[in-house]
């Protein structure tokens, strides 16, 4: 089965997310912080008149949260009828890919384990598949074996 991806980049690693759940990719002005949030979400956005929950990746997959002042991008996410806004570093491209994510929690750090859906492949080159409930709950949900 092919399925669309969407390829991002997070850190200096390169991760997909399902198109099936991505609504669009903007360029993020200011977010307004949110008190006492966790630290993944970094704040809430408004985005054609609907306010959005934004979560910052880096913080979520553990690594350094990424500095501010500065307009960043964003892949919109709808679940449910919640918009969310994942700051990454880099969008790339929409690509076709087959088969199901194979499990290689092993293969990476803690963070980027907890928050992955498992491995695919794309060109030859290992793609981290990106959990997204997992990134909004800023905690892994299903484990995969």
């Amino acid at each position: 089965m092919t399925d669309l991806y969407l390829i991002v980049e997070i850190d200096g690693q390169k991760a997909v997310l399902p198109a099936s759940c991505i609504e669009s990719v903007v360029e993020m002005g200011e977010v307004t912080p949110v008190p006492c949030a966790p630290r993944h979400v970094l704040g809430l956005f408004a985005l054609r008149s609907r306010v959005m929950t934004v979560i910052d990746t880096r913080a979520a997959l553990g690594a350094d949260v990424r500095p501010g002042g500065r307009a960043v991008q964003a892949v919109i996410v709808t679940m449910g009828d919640h918009l969310y806004g994942f700051v990454v570093d880099h969008v790339d491209d929409v690509v076709p890919i087959d088969g199901a994510p194979a499990p290689a929690r092993a293969l990476l750090s803690p963070g980027w384990a907890a928050m992955s859906a498992g491995i695919l492949e794309h060109d030859g080159m290992p793609m981290i598949v990106l959990d997204v409930d997992a990134l909004i709950s800023g905690k892994p949900t299903a484990l995969a074996a």
